[in-house]
C-alpha cells in the first residue's frame, strides 16, 4: 500500500528538503504551499496522514486540523512549529493535533512521528474496512455469543424473524440484551442502511414518540421496555402503526405483558399488534455453559478498550463464575469481567466502595495509556482524548509518573 504524507509547507526550500527526506524513507509526499491548496485533498478515506506548519500567509495550520477533523476526526494531523513556539504546539495539540515537532528537527525524529501516525491511519482504515464488512455479513453470529444449544437456536430464531418485515417482541430477563437482539434483527433485515433508532419507552411523550417514528422511516425503532409507556403514548404508538406505516417496530420487555394487560395497565389492543412475532432471550442460569465463554469475551473487549494484557482466567475463577445464579445476565457478567481486566477482585468489589472501585479502573487507564505511549505523556492524553493539563492532574491525583514508563 501507498504511504503517502500530504506536506503543507509555505516556505520552498523547507518543503523541497522535508518531501525528499519522506522520499528517503520510502513515502510518498504530496506537497501543497497553503491551506488552500492543500485543503482538497483531505478525504474521509485518505490513506495518509497530514504534516502541515503553523504559521502560514492567509489561514493557518490550526485552520487546517481544523479542516481535518470537520472531514475526519480520526486523520492524524502533525504540525510543525518554529523555534519558541512551543505554547502554540500546545495549544494545537488541546485542538486535536496528533503530534508536533519543533523546526528544525532531525530526519529520524520526523520519520519517527509521521511513521506513527502512518500506523494509526492504516489501523482507523483496517478497523472501518473489517467494520463494513462484517455489518455485510452474518450480525447473529457476530454479536450473540455462547455455544450452547439455547444460544443457537436463539440466533437461528433472530434469522428467521429479521427475515420478515413484522413487529417483533423481545423478552426476557433484565440484563438479557434485548437492545442488542433487536439491534441484530436490524442488522440481518433488509433495512440495514436505514437508520436504527433506540427509545427507553418509560420516558417517551406521544409527541417524542411520532418524531422518532418519523426519523425512523423505512428502517426501525425499538422501544427499550415497552411496558413503561404511558397512556397516551401506547395509543400513539398504536395509531402509529396502523396510520402511519413505514418503520418497523421491535419492542422489548422484561415484564410479563399478558399481566400487564390484565392489570389495565398496557392496551390490548397494542400487545396483540406488537406480538406478531416474539424473540425469547434464554437468561444466563438456563445456558450456564456459556458462561465462561461470554466472560471470556467481556474480558477481552475490556482490555482492547483500557489497552491492557488479557489477564488469565484459571480453572478457579470459572469455578467460582459457574457457581453464580447471575440473576443481573449479561450485564452484570459484562460487569465481573471489567473488574477482572483492571485487577479488581470480586472481594475487593465488596469491600471498597464505587468511588474507591472507580479510582483504581481510572488509574488502570492511565497506566495502559501510558505504557502503550512508552511514557510520552502528550501521546497517552491524546489516546484518552483529555487535555493534558487534566491528564497531568489525574496522574497526580493517583500517583502516577509518565517519565516511570519510559523505554
Amino acid at each position: 500500500m501507498t504511504r503517502r504524507v500530504l506536506l503543507v509547507e509555505d516556505e520552498p526550500e523547507v518543503r523541497a528538503a522535508l518531501a525528499q527526506t519522506l522520499e528517503l524513507a520510502d513515502l510518498t509526499p504530496l506537497t501543497a504551499g497553503s491551506f488552500v491548496a492543500a485543503k482538497d485533498r483531505i478525504s474521509r478515506d485518505f490513506d495518509g496522514v497530514v504534516v502541515s506548519d503553523i504559521r502560514m500567509p492567509g489561514k493557518d495550520g490550526f485552520a487546517l486540523l481544523a479542516h481535518a477533523q470537520a472531514v475526519d476526526p480520526d486523520l492524524p494531523v502533525i504540525l510543525l512549529t518554529g523555534e519558541g513556539d512551543v505554547p502554540m504546539a500546545v495549544r494545537g495539540m488541546t485542538a486535536g493535533a496528533f503530534d508536533f515537532l519543533e523546526k528544525p528537527c532531525a530526519a529520524s525524529e520526523f520519520i519517527a512521528v509521521v511513521e506513527k501516525a502512518l500506523k494509526t491511519r492504516a489501523l482507523v482504515l483496517e478497523n472501518r474496512r473489517l467494520k463494513r464488512a462484517v455489518e455485510s455479513g452474518d450480525a447473529a453470529a457476530r454479536l450473540i455469543y455462547g455455544e450452547s444449544p439455547q444460544a443457537a437456536a436463539l440466533r437461528d430464531r433472530v434469522r428467521a424473524v429479521a427475515r420478515t418485515s413484522a413487529e417483533v417482541l423481545v423478552t426476557g430477563a433484565p440484563g438479557v440484551g434485548t437492545a442488542k437482539v433487536a439491534e441484530v434483527i436490524h442488522l440481518l433485515s433488509g433495512a440495514a442502511q436505514r437508520p436504527f433508532q433506540r427509545l427507553a419507552a418509560a420516558a417517551v411523550t406521544a409527541e417524542a414518540l411520532g418524531r422518532a417514528f418519523a426519523a425512523a422511516q423505512g428502517g426501525t425503532l425499538f422501544l427499550d421496555e415497552v411496558a413503561g409507556l404511558e397512556p397516551a403514548a401506547q395509543f400513539a404508538l398504536l395509531d402509529c402503526l396502523e396510520n402511519r406505516p413505514g418503520a418497523r417496530v421491535i419492542a422489548g420487555t422484561t415484564r410479563d405483558l399478558t399481566a400487564e394487560v390484565e392489570a389495565g395497565r398496557f392496551a390490548a389492543d397494542l400487545y396483540y399488534r406488537l406480538d406478531l412475532m416474539r424473540v425469547r432471550i434464554p437468561a444466563l442460569k438456563e445456558r450456564p455453559e456459556d458462561i465462561p465463554v461470554l466472560f471470556r469475551h467481556y474480558v477481552r473487549q475490556a482490555c482492547d478498550q483500557a489497552a491492557l494484557e488479557v489477564p488469565e482466567i484459571t480453572a478457579d475463577v470459572v469455578a467460582r463464575l459457574m457457581a453464580q445464579d447471575w440473576p443481573g445476565n449479561a450485564r452484570a457478567l459484562m460487569n465481573a469481567a471489567m473488574r477482572f481486566a483492571m485487577g479488581l477482585g470480586e472481594e475487593d468489589a465488596q469491600e471498597l466502595g464505587l468511588v474507591e472501585q472507580m479510582a483504581r479502573i481510572e488509574r488502570s487507564l492511565l497506566v495502559a495509556a501510558l505504557k502503550r505511549a512508552d511514557g510520552h505523556a502528550t501521546e497517552a492524553a491524546r489516546r484518552l482524548k483529555l487535555p493534558r493539563k487534566t491528564f497531568y492532574d489525574k496522574c497526580a491525583k493517583h500517583g502516577v509518573r509518565p517519565d516511570e514508563f519510559r523505554g
